[in-house]
């Protein structure tokens, strides 16, 4: 974790770990903060949207109450965070914000994709790999807010792992490759380009066996969901190896 600090008042430093993969998990240094569920989801929405108007958090957080109501539950969860992890929240007028010192894993994968969207791969492929594959954004949550950026984030993983895919594999790094590649089918069997890299990767290491098995599972997914036979390049593709 970023070591980051959030000045409290009596002059100490409180620092501030939010995870919002795998489960919700506030932490400040080593100990965890045990927030109630009303608190979680204004503390989530101000880490994935970032500072928003509050006539645009009581839309989104309480879309089925009165104007009047929405508001007083937003200044109750307020004032519950603000006493129970001061610093976290910052009051700007009329905008509220999490302060900018706070660790957040979704920001931090925010920029992992960005950056390999923009420079490609570079550093450690496994580190990078591993930190995708954990991104699974608030299982168990199921507002329709929550649900679209679950959705977003899938997207985002899935161009992850095909950029790693396809870099590694120019790169003759083909363990990396399959590596990527299954990781994306994982997410999405019937991705076509996940398939077709895997498929080169398991050949390029010799494992002819996996390849075709690879293939057979896709083909019998995409028959199964779809009705569909494989693409002219996927069938053009096995044709080369075998």
């Amino acid at each position: 974790m970023l070591d980051l600090g959030v000045s409290m008042v009596n002059g100490n430093f409180c620092h501030f770990q939010l995870s919002l993969f795998q489960s919700w998990k506030l932490r400040s240094d080593s100990c965890v903060l045990h927030v109630a569920a009303r608190q979680q989801r204004l503390i989530t929405a101000l880490a994935i949207h970032g500072p928003r108007p509050r006539s645009y958090l009581v839309g989104l957080l309480w879309p089925e109450s009165c104007e009047s109501r929405a508001l007083e539950s937003l200044r109750v969860s307020m004032h519950l965070v603000s006493r129970q992890v001061p610093g976290l929240l910052v009051n700007g007028g009329p905008e509220l914000s999490l302060s900018e010192l706070v660790d957040v894993d979704l920001h931090r994968f925010r920029t992992c994709v960005r950056d390999l969207s923009q420079n490609g791969l570079s550093g450690n492929a496994a580190a990078t790999l591993i930190l995708l594959r954990d991104a699974d954004l608030l299982p168990g949550w199921y507002e329709d807010w929550v649900l679209f950026e679950q959705s977003r984030l899938r997207q985002d993983r899935l161009h992850a792992f095909h950029i790693i895919g396809r870099e590694a594999l120019a790169r003759r790094d083909f363990e990396i490759a399959a590596e990527a590649s299954e990781a994306a089918l994982q997410l999405e069997p019937l991705y076509e380009s996940a398939v077709g890299l895997l498929i080169q990767a398991q050949r390029q290491q010799g494992n002819n066996a996996a390849a075709i098995r690879a293939f057979e599972m896709y083909r019998g997914k995409l028959m199964e969901d779809m009705g569909l036979a494989p693409s002219k390049h996927i069938l053009r593709l096995m044709g080369e190896y075998f």
